[in-house]
Protein backbone atom coordinates (compact mmCIF):
# COMPACT_ATOMS: atom_id res chain seq x y z
CA UNK A 1 0.00 0.00 0.00
CA UNK A 2 1.41 3.62 -1.04
CA UNK A 3 0.63 6.42 1.37
CA UNK A 4 -3.14 7.28 1.96
CA UNK A 5 -3.90 4.11 1.97
CA UNK A 6 -4.07 3.93 -2.16
CA UNK A 7 -1.86 1.28 -3.96
CA UNK A 8 0.35 1.68 -6.08
CA UNK A 9 0.55 0.37 -9.94
CA UNK A 10 -1.56 0.53 -13.05
CA UNK A 11 -5.36 -0.21 -13.47
CA UNK A 12 -6.73 -2.51 -15.72
CA UNK A 13 -8.64 0.16 -17.87
CA UNK A 14 -4.84 2.23 -18.06
CA UNK A 15 -2.84 -1.53 -19.25
CA UNK A 16 -6.34 -2.09 -21.67
CA UNK A 17 -5.19 1.26 -22.98
CA UNK A 18 -1.79 0.81 -23.69
CA UNK A 19 -2.97 -2.71 -25.61
CA UNK A 20 -5.09 -0.70 -27.69
CA UNK A 21 -2.23 1.71 -28.77
CA UNK A 22 -0.11 -1.11 -29.63
CA UNK A 23 -2.18 -2.87 -31.72
CA UNK A 24 -2.74 0.23 -33.46
CA UNK A 25 0.79 0.77 -33.73
CA UNK A 26 1.11 -2.65 -34.97
CA UNK A 27 -1.22 -2.43 -37.46
CA UNK A 28 0.23 0.31 -39.40
CA UNK A 29 3.79 -0.13 -38.97
CA UNK A 30 3.22 -4.56 -39.85
CA UNK A 31 2.10 -3.79 -43.68
CA UNK A 32 4.85 -1.38 -44.51
CA UNK A 33 7.24 -3.64 -43.17
CA UNK A 34 6.06 -6.32 -45.64
CA UNK A 35 6.06 -3.52 -48.43
CA UNK A 36 9.58 -3.12 -48.22
CA UNK A 37 10.89 -6.47 -47.73
CA UNK A 38 8.40 -7.74 -50.92
CA UNK A 39 10.39 -3.96 -52.47
CA UNK A 40 14.10 -4.98 -51.37
CA UNK A 41 13.61 -8.53 -52.57
CA UNK A 42 12.22 -7.46 -55.76
CA UNK A 43 15.22 -4.94 -56.54
CA UNK A 44 17.97 -7.75 -56.02
CA UNK A 45 16.00 -9.68 -58.14
CA UNK A 46 16.17 -5.96 -60.77
CA UNK A 47 19.83 -6.01 -59.87
CA UNK A 48 20.43 -9.88 -60.84
CA UNK A 49 18.24 -9.39 -64.16
CA UNK A 50 21.11 -6.28 -64.81
CA UNK A 51 23.94 -8.54 -64.55
CA UNK A 52 22.63 -11.14 -66.61
CA UNK A 53 22.15 -8.85 -69.26
CA UNK A 54 25.56 -7.81 -68.72
CA UNK A 55 27.04 -11.76 -68.89
CA UNK A 56 24.62 -11.83 -72.10
CA UNK A 57 26.33 -9.09 -73.35
CA UNK A 58 29.48 -10.77 -73.16
CA UNK A 59 28.36 -14.01 -74.24
CA UNK A 60 27.99 -11.81 -77.36
CA UNK A 61 31.12 -10.17 -77.29
CA UNK A 62 32.33 -13.84 -77.61
CA UNK A 63 30.29 -15.20 -80.31
CA UNK A 64 28.78 -12.25 -82.14
CA UNK A 65 25.49 -13.87 -81.19
CA UNK A 66 23.12 -14.33 -78.21
CA UNK A 67 22.16 -17.82 -78.93
CA UNK A 68 23.20 -20.49 -76.99
CA UNK A 69 23.75 -18.69 -73.12
CA UNK A 70 21.49 -21.08 -71.67
CA UNK A 71 22.24 -24.25 -69.93
CA UNK A 72 23.08 -26.74 -71.89
CA UNK A 73 24.03 -24.40 -74.93
CA UNK A 74 20.32 -23.70 -75.55
CA UNK A 75 18.68 -20.78 -76.81
CA UNK A 76 16.10 -20.94 -74.13
CA UNK A 77 15.80 -22.12 -70.23
CA UNK A 78 18.18 -21.61 -67.57
CA UNK A 79 21.36 -19.50 -68.15
CA UNK A 80 24.54 -21.33 -67.84
CA UNK A 81 26.42 -18.27 -68.37
CA UNK A 82 25.43 -16.69 -64.89
CA UNK A 83 23.19 -17.91 -61.67
CA UNK A 84 19.71 -18.93 -62.68
CA UNK A 85 18.42 -17.98 -58.98
CA UNK A 86 18.03 -14.43 -57.28
CA UNK A 87 19.53 -12.92 -54.93
CA UNK A 88 22.25 -14.22 -55.65
CA UNK A 89 23.92 -14.70 -52.14
CA UNK A 90 22.20 -16.03 -49.28
CA UNK A 91 20.10 -19.72 -48.72
CA UNK A 92 16.38 -18.38 -49.72
CA UNK A 93 15.91 -17.34 -53.57
CA UNK A 94 12.89 -15.22 -54.04
CA UNK A 95 13.00 -15.84 -57.90
CA UNK A 96 14.32 -17.62 -60.94
CA UNK A 97 16.06 -15.97 -63.86
CA UNK A 98 15.29 -17.44 -67.01
CA UNK A 99 16.46 -16.45 -70.80
CA UNK A 100 13.00 -16.00 -72.55
CA UNK A 101 14.19 -15.38 -75.90
CA UNK A 102 17.66 -15.26 -77.39
CA UNK A 103 18.87 -15.05 -81.30
CA UNK A 104 21.74 -13.70 -83.01
CA UNK A 105 20.82 -10.23 -82.73
CA UNK A 106 18.43 -9.49 -79.29
CA UNK A 107 17.34 -11.32 -75.86
CA UNK A 108 14.57 -11.31 -73.46
CA UNK A 109 15.63 -12.35 -69.89
CA UNK A 110 12.75 -13.12 -67.12
CA UNK A 111 12.59 -13.45 -63.18
CA UNK A 112 9.86 -15.57 -61.87
CA UNK A 113 9.25 -14.84 -58.88
CA UNK A 114 8.61 -17.80 -56.31
CA UNK A 115 8.14 -18.88 -52.58
CA UNK A 116 6.66 -16.04 -50.37
CA UNK A 117 7.34 -13.59 -53.57
CA UNK A 118 5.34 -15.40 -55.97
CA UNK A 119 2.64 -12.88 -56.01
CA UNK A 120 4.72 -9.90 -56.57
CA UNK A 121 4.88 -10.34 -60.66
CA UNK A 122 7.32 -11.46 -63.52
CA UNK A 123 9.90 -9.03 -64.22
CA UNK A 124 11.46 -8.98 -67.41
CA UNK A 125 14.66 -7.03 -69.17
CA UNK A 126 15.34 -7.00 -73.09
CA UNK A 127 18.03 -6.24 -75.16
CA UNK A 128 16.92 -2.85 -76.15
CA UNK A 129 16.96 -2.14 -72.21
CA UNK A 130 12.93 -1.96 -71.84
CA UNK A 131 12.07 -3.05 -68.59
CA UNK A 132 8.55 -4.62 -67.67
CA UNK A 133 7.43 -5.77 -64.69
CA UNK A 134 3.78 -7.03 -64.29
CA UNK A 135 2.47 -5.54 -61.21
CA UNK A 136 -1.24 -6.44 -61.28
CA UNK A 137 0.13 -10.57 -61.94
CA UNK A 138 -2.11 -10.98 -64.32
CA UNK A 139 1.26 -12.85 -66.61
CA UNK A 140 0.89 -10.36 -69.62
CA UNK A 141 2.73 -6.85 -69.70
CA UNK A 142 -0.20 -3.69 -70.12
CA UNK A 143 1.49 -0.50 -71.34
CA UNK A 144 1.91 0.92 -67.94
CA UNK A 145 3.53 -1.64 -66.73
CA UNK A 146 6.68 -1.05 -68.92
CA UNK A 147 9.05 0.17 -66.09
CA UNK A 148 10.62 -1.51 -62.47
CA UNK A 149 8.77 1.06 -60.41
CA UNK A 150 5.83 0.79 -58.42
Amino acid sequence: MGRNGTSAGFTLIELMIVVAIIGIIAAIAYPNYTDYVDRARRSDATGALMGLSAAMERHYAANSSYEGAGAGGADTGAPSIYPDEAPLDGNQKYYDLTIQAADGDSFTLRATPKGVQASDGILELDSTGVRRWDQDNSGGFSAAENTWES
